[in-house]
């Protein structure tokens, strides 16, 4: 990788964007406008921590494969037939192949179209026909033992199927253990792995046509429900809402005042530990670099955010329920309600982020200020990215 691929931020630039709140700059345009920087990001942001893939759901059976595009990477999800989830790179590795196009149950093998060579589910190389010769499956020199799929470390919390590229970031559970033990408080150790997809009334997408992370930059404030959520704002008031920072990778707001879903006088079952006084607080984290979470007394909802370009995004959503009663018939109607609910509030958001990305090509903006009130987490996250370009881009000017 060269400097020629994407020009330089000046390093002045990125230390305006570190500066206080009421001093600071935000990232500037070519960050979000500039196709030359989205490999960039995912060699530089993305690989070098957790970044969000798939949720765990997308695999329904054991023995189902489904191939990914990460940031214009081949990837691939197996289920193996211990239920564990694998991910690796979706190449041959004889010819550089791809394994997979299309999700489908597998069976107990991945093989590939070109010359037949196939892989167990852990990714070991299994055989190899004709390698030496018509009907001579082995060769000499050659060992199946060592040669498998490439494997992406990868882990699961909360649904979702996180991934490090690199392979050489922090442990994913002092990664996430902030998040987790912050939100802990209000579940309780044992009921928070008690949440779970059901089969309706918990996925959704959304395209959105804005780089990602002004999705993340939107989702960490509430400074815009009055104007762009007035429904929710009616119920959950910006004057109800507090900024919250987790560590140094994860920021977001809180309410005080959610309303639990309620259909025909049924509700969803609750976390029982979840403290009485607190019964309408519910938070919201941009968990970075690709991940929106949100959690309720009666739900949870990961978003993970797929840049497909550098001004397009799939936002992929998956509603999460306390316990086994909570996917039950009876609970239908209130499932499709917090579904749809959620669902109406993330499409209020497209207009604003679509925006902001057009503003983005404008040479009268060039990175804005924030309200050292409101915006506190915005700036957060604004920072965490400038730290992680200037990181990068110091090793590649050297």
């Amino acid at each position: 990788m060269t400097t020629t691929e994407h020009p330089l931020i000046p390093k002045s630039v990125l230390d305006k964007v570190r500066k206080p709140i009421s001093q600071a700059s935000g990232m500037p345009n070519a960050a979000y406008d500039d196709p030359s920087y989205f490999t960039f990001e995912r060699d530089h942001v993305m690989a070098k921590t957790w970044a969000g893939l798939a949720f765990a759901s997308e695999l329904p059976q054991l023995g189902y494969a489904k191939p990914i595009d990460f940031m214009g990477l081949p990837l691939l999800l197996v289920r193996d037939k211990k239920d564990n989830i694998n991910v690796f790179h979706n190449v041959c590795i004889h010819r550089g192949m791809i394994l997979v196009t299309e999700e489908k149950p597998v069976g107990a093998l991945l093989r590939c179209p070109y010359h037949s060579w196939s892989y167990e589910l852990n990714g070991n190389l299994k055989s190899t026909p004709h390698i030496g010769g018509v009907n001579q499956n082995s060769a000499e020199g050659f060992s199946c033992e060592g040669n498998g799929l490439k494997a992406v470390s990868s882990s699961i919390w909360m649904g979702i199927v996180f991934i490090n590229l690199s392979g050489d970031a922090i442990p994913f559970e002092d990664y996430i253990a902030p998040l987790q033990t912050r939100w802990e408080a209000f579940t309780g150790h044992g009921e928070f792995d008690q949440l779970s997809p059901a089969k309706d009334g918990s996925h959704g997408e959304l395209t959105v046509n804005c780089n990602w992370k002004l999705a993340i930059e939107n989702y960490c404030e509430s400074y815009h429900l009055p104007w762009v959520h007035p429904g929710l704002n009616s119920y959950s008031p910006l004057d109800k809402h507090y900024n919250l920072y987790v560590n140094e990778w994860a920021s977001g707001q809180g309410s005080y005042s959610y309303t639990l879903a309620d259909v025909a006088g049924t509700k969803l079952p609750q976390f029982t530990q979840w403290p009485s006084e607190q019964i309408s607080q519910a938070e919201y984290v941009s968990l970075y670099p690709n991940v929106l979470l949100g959690i309720q007394a009666d739900h949870a909802f990961a978003i993970i955010l797929q840049p497909m370009a550098n001004n397009l995004t799939i936002e992929k959503l998956e509603l999460s329920y306390v316990g086994d009663g909570a996917h039950s018939d009876e609970h239908q109607a209130n499932r499709q309600a917090v579904l749809d609910s959620w669902i109406a509030v993330f499409q209020e958001d497209i207009f604003a982020v679509e925006s902001m990305q057009k503003g983005r090509r404008s040479p009268g903006y060039q990175g804005g200020v924030f309200s050292p009130v409101m915006d506190g987490p915005t700036h957060h996250f604004h920072t965490w990215v400038a730290e992680q370009y200037d990181q990068a881009m110091h090793g590649i000017s050297e």
